[in-house]
């Protein structure tokens, strides 16, 4: 192939994998900020708004039914670009539902169409992922995973940060959330357009070879084996608690009996005392949930995921891996699951002033670490980018520190002045504490660099008979500490203080680097291609 040719193709396969980053992140804030702002904004109390969070939990869980999109191929386009295209029209209509549903009005129906978003928004990525892993080459990783990052970034800026300019009467241009939702669908209708055109064609791998009725009834069983664990650990009994995940459960009073005789010697508060009891049931709830998960899975023979599970487990240092994918990101969710609330609360700084730094600045100066970070893996390799990347993620914990001890006014603000670029704009200028900005930046760009590194490193472990399953189970290890964290990372700060909190942060991030340490061989294994080109060049 001659060689304009050959960079024509490879530039095609890195722009499309930025697109798709841009489909992936569009609806995660409509599930999340955007929604709440929404839900604000009609009167929605905080106790409800509190439990519509909770729709975001299937993108934890979308291993379970991510080998059934391994499985089974939709007609005309293809494994992939077949579920890619369903998923995206999904997106669009259950977006345009929840636009045509008055939250304050239809609640119930309003919190299950958002049920509904996470659930396609969360399949859609394991699509997304699976074709991103499939596509690209070995050598191409490093900055495919950072165009990734970009694209949902951007999109990530645009949902969940100029949306809610849109709506600003004063500031913005005065949209309703009905407009801005209508919107969002309109460009997932575009992205699903691409999917079916533009998209690369794949060389077909292997399916994975099992009875179908087999997978379906698999899935069944994990899913009604998950509800059941759920139910017995916090759906049953009496036991009270303001935590609606252990709420009424059998295993809270189990919990209660554990930490009792250490709480009792403590000078912790009442309320204080019943959030640490919270924390042990959730995990005893998990740990009985997903044993008996496992069983369910075996017992129905759901092949596809458990030849996944299977196909993952074979490789050297497997169980390493997986520890590792836990426990890379674990610091940075640690200081990041509770910065809104230390900016804005203990810290006290504006709406105004944190909103600019963090979703303006902030996210922008993530996609220059993505990029930056892409850039240089194509001279440092995985191995030593995975390595430099969490020692500046380590160390951007640190700065949290900084700020909890020595607050705000110690450095310079930069004046940001007024602007309107058309699709944004800000009215009034905007003051930014120069140390607030500077935490900021460093934790963005070390934290955009660390991501780039770490979806190169997980797209590399993938066998690509089981992509789809095999990278959603990774992933979800990876999202432990973005969405189990939060609880203890809360209780932690109220029983310690901040600046200890942060400390703790930056420690909790060193075992991942240990561990990388140790896997440094089978690391630097996974940059050799051990494939043809899987893209039908």
């Amino acid at each position: 192939m001659p060689p304009m040719q050959s960079r024509a193709l490879v530039a095609w396969r890195l722009a499309v994998v930025a697109v798709l980053g841009f489909a992936s992140g569009l609806p995660l804030a409509l599930t999340g900020q955007a929604m709440q702002a929404w839900l604000s904004g009609e009167g929605i109390d905080v106790a409800t708004i509190g439990f519509l969070s909770l729709v975001g939990l299937p993108y934890t869980f979308k291993f379970l039914w991510a080998p059934l999109m391994d499985r089974f191929e939709l007609p005309w386009l293809g494994r992939r670009r077949g579920w890619l295209v369903l998923t995206q029209l999904g997106l669009a209509g259950a977006l345009w539902c929840m636009a045509a549903t008055s939250p304050s009005d239809a609640t119930r129906t309003f919190a299950l169409l958002a049920v509904l978003v996470a659930f396609v928004s969360a399949s859609q990525d394991v699509v997304i992922d699976a074709y991103r892993t499939d596509l690209l080459h070995a050598h191409e990783r490093g900055l495919g995973s950072s165009l990734n990052v970009l694209g949902y970034r951007l999109a990530m800026i645009l949902s969940g940060g100029v949306a809610l300019i849109w709506v600003d009467p004063t500031q913005g241009g005065g949209w309703t959330w009905p407009e801005v939702y209508r919107v969002m669908a309109g460009l997932m209708v575009a992205a699903a357009v691409m999917s079916a055109v533009a998209l690369p064609r794949l060389v077909t791998a292997p399916k994975p070879v099992s009875v179908a009725a087999h997978d379906l009834a698999g899935f069944a069983c994990v899913a009604l084996a998950i509800a059941a664990g759920y139910l017995l650990s916090a759906g049953l009994g009496d036991a009270a608690s303001s935590n609606p995940w252990v709420a009424h459960g059998v295993v809270r009073p189990v919990a209660s009996a554990v930490l009792d005789p250490w709480l009792s010697t403590t000078t912790l508060s009442a309320a204080l005392r019943a959030k640490w009891v919270d924390l042990l049931t959730l995990l005893i709830g998990i740990a009985f949930t997903l044993p008996l998960a496992t069983w369910a899975a075996r017992a129905a023979r759901f092949e596809t995921l458990l030849g996944g599970l299977r196909s993952y487990f074979a490789q050297p240092g497997a169980g390493a891996f997986l520890a590792f994918i836990v426990l890379y990101k674990l610091g940075d969710a640690f200081a990041g699951s509770l910065m809104t609330p230390f900016l804005l609360k203990s810290m006290a700084f504006s709406p105004a002033e944190f909103g600019v730094a963090n979703k303006l600045i902030g996210l922008w100066l993530t996609i220059a670490g993505a990029l930056l970070g892409g850039a240089l893996m194509f001279k440092l390799g995985l191995w030593r980018s995975l390595m430099l990347f969490g020692v500046l993620q380590m160390a951007s914990n640190l700065g949290f520190w900084w700020l909890a001890e020595n607050g705000k006014g110690v450095m310079p603000s930069l004046l940001i002045p007024a602007f309107d670029l058309g699709i944004v704009s800000l009215a009034q200028a905007t003051p930014v504490d120069g140390g607030l900005l500077m935490v900021i930046a460093f934790e963005n760009l070390s934290g955009g660099m660390g991501t780039a590194a770490f979806v190169a490193f997980l797209m590399s472990l993938c066998n690509q008979r089981f992509t789809a399953t095999q990278y959603a189970l990774l992933s979800a290890f990876a999202s432990v500490g973005r969405v189990w964290v939060g609880p203890l990372a809360g209780v932690l700060a109220e029983t310690i203080g901040w600046p200890v909190f942060f400390l703790v942060s930056t420690v909790v991030a060193l075992p991942a680097l240990l561990l990388l340490g140790w896997l440094r061989r089978p690391v630097e294994a996974l940059e050799v291609d051990p494939d043809a080109p899987l893209a039908d060049d």
